[in-house]
């Protein structure tokens, strides 16, 4: 259904029995579950899917050792098997990452988690070579039932010095293990919207909708689209609104005080000697002021990160200037000799963590764990209201399984599949072995008429939801895009007029890697803007505002170059 048809109907049948509000991770996650259950469910964000901390996460889907040295025992055995449930269900979108924890002492950091369990911890110290050990012993014994990632394996000095060989030589030795990566984590999201529209009905999810006030039995929402409101009469609300929780309970005249977000920045670098370096795996290492940090592969690029910075106002999040000086500066001591320059950055992104309001001095004491506070109706709204509160981008599943199941008691209704095996997007029938997806992406490249070449790269990017994308591309004669040959006009062209794309950026930032690994210029927006345009309805003066709008959120949130981006002189015509 589309946008305008979607927004009518509930002018018609207002009356919803559950409004989930925020559609980044969580909330697409609980959308999923509950539709899934039978419950008619609609899901709104006042900005893209997935484009608020869910697009600002380092990208992993992991365990988070560093939570058991604080004694986050549960937290860490339930992403392990979170995990592993992402690497079955997502296999097109999530893969195996090495990772590799350079130690410079032998029995720091064993008093972090009894330190923790009395209150007397103010801020963790160094993780030793025992401490990385016991870590990785637990890590394998957590999913000793369910193995789908290698073992351990320790190094001494001269093993890791010889696998990555420009780190600080005063190592004692490193830790190796795998978690994994989610090089496109927004498709996550935005294929589970994608599929329950498609196959389950009374489900809606929108995109670019505000909350503007609720009273009494309803909420009235805006389409920021078209500036026009409606209202809807919901049994139940679940504000998934992340950072923004606390804010969107207020317009409900709920007033609380549940998150204290911390920012968390990172940037991209093209940077061939550091990713030579790293030699493909994550470097997790600890910075001179006890915080953790990543030097990533991805792609042909590196991801640095990140921040843990107290924000208030979630709206004001960006990567700012001495948060790329504190990532320059990594190298001095983690890969000594080896320079990082600003003008290597191609990219920066930034977001807020909701994590739950917390007075502790050290930020990164304050628990990633995820929970669901409960405000009850009263003499201002007839519905309660359920905020997710905290939680982890690899918990997503967990959490929106535990908050359908607390909404399917409240309505009365009973869970009739988990989501536990469910196969998301183009995850499903995703071919099992080297040889099983060789022989897919040809027999689907003979079917629709592509080249194998070009098929393999649809595969990589959408997994098995290639063959409806293959089918579309190949329907009409297509063309590669100017400035970016691995894309064509009718890829793009699928995107906007089947992926909910609202406007430009959602394109080259969210539904595809063209912005993150720096590869916009002036003259391929132009490109991309006018592929979509020509099935959205766009006419040329939108167009030219879609490619400045994504210009201007390039440059000031994303670091972009003003000159690359510069518009061609025909454009600016």
């Amino acid at each position: 259904m589309k946008r305008q048809a979607i927004i009518e109907h509930y002018r018609q049948q207002p009356a919803v029995s559950v409004l989930i509000i925020g559609a980044g991770i969580n909330g697409i996650g609980t959308f999923r579950d509950l539709a899934l259950q039978g419950v008619d469910v609609l899901l709104v964000d006042k900005a893209d899917f997935c484009s608020g901390a869910s697009a600002a996460s380092s990208r992993q889907a992991h365990g988070g050792l560093r939570y058991l040295e604080h004694g986050d025992f549960r937290l860490v055995r339930e992403s392990l098997l979170e995990r592993n449930r992402l690497l079955r269900n997502a296999p097109h979108a999530v893969e195996l990452l090495p990772t590799t924890i350079p130690v410079y002492s032998w029995f720091s950091g064993m008093l972090n988690a009894p330190l923790k369990f009395l209150g007397l911890l103010k801020k963790p110290n160094e993780r030793g070579y025992l401490v990385a050990k016991l870590g990785m012993l637990l890590y394998d014994w957590f999913t000793r039932h369910d193995r789908v990632t290698p073992t351990h394996r320790m190094l001494n000095r001269d093993e890791a010095l010889k696998k990555h060989t420009r780190l600080n030589p005063n190592i004692v030795g490193a830790a190796t293990y795998y978690d994994c990566l989610m090089p496109q984590a927004e498709r996550i999201g935005l294929e589970q919207v994608l599929d329950i529209e498609s196959d389950v009905t009374n489900t809606h999810a929108l995109n670019y909708c505000s909350v503007v006030s609720g009273s009494q039995d309803q909420v009235e929402l805006r389409d920021e689209m078209s500036g026009e409101t409606f209202t809807v009469h919901p049994k139940l609300v679940i504000n998934a609104g992340g950072a923004w929780i606390d804010f969107v309970n207020r317009k409900l005249n709920q007033p609380t005080r549940f998150i204290g977000g911390t920012k968390g920045s990172h940037i991209v670098v093209d940077h061939p000697e550091l990713a030579r370096v790293i030699n493909g795996s994550v470097i997790y290492f600890e910075t001179r002021d006890s915080r953790t940090a990543i030097f990533m592969p991805f792609y042909d690029k590196v991801i640095i990160g990140a921040t843990d910075i107290r924000l208030e106002d979630p709206d004001a999040a960006v990567c700012e200037e001495d948060e790329i000086a504190y990532f320059l500066s990594f190298s001095d001591d983690v890969l000594p000799g080896l320079k990082v320059d600003r003008s290597q950055i191609v990219f920066h992104f930034c977001g807020v963590r909701p994590l739950p309001a917390s007075d502790v001095e050290f930020v990164g004491l304050v628990t990633r764990d995820h929970s669901i506070r409960v405000t009850e109706p009263d003499d201002q709204i007839s519905f309660p209201v359920y905020s997710l509160v905290g939680g982890k981008w690899t918990t997503f599943r967990a959490l929106s399984e535990q908050t359908a199941d607390k909404a399917l008691d409240y309505l009365g209704r009973s869970r009739r599949v988990s989501t536990e095996s469910l196969p998301l997007g183009g995850g499903k029938d995703y071919p099992s072995d080297p040889a099983a997806r060789e022989h897919w992406i040809k027999q689907t490249a003979s079917q629709v008429g592509l080249p194998v070449d070009r098929m393999q790269t649809l595969f990589k990017r959408y997994g098995t939801r290639a063959a409806i994308i293959a089918e579309y591309i190949a329907a009409e004669a297509d063309h590669p895009l100017v400035g970016l040959p691995d894309f064509s006009r009718r890829e793009i062209m699928f995107l906007a007029e089947q992926e909910k794309v609202e406007h430009l950026d959602d394109i080259i930032i969210r539904r595809s890697l063209i912005g993150m690994l720096g590869l916009t210029t002036g003259e391929n927006l132009v490109a991309v803007a006018e592929a979509a345009g020509g099935v959205l309805g766009w006419s040329n003066e939108r167009i030219r505002q879609e490619v400045e709008r994504t210009i201007t959120v390039l440059t000031t949130r994303h670091g972009g170059s003003p000159e690359r981006l510069r518009l061609p002189a025909t454009a600016n015509s």
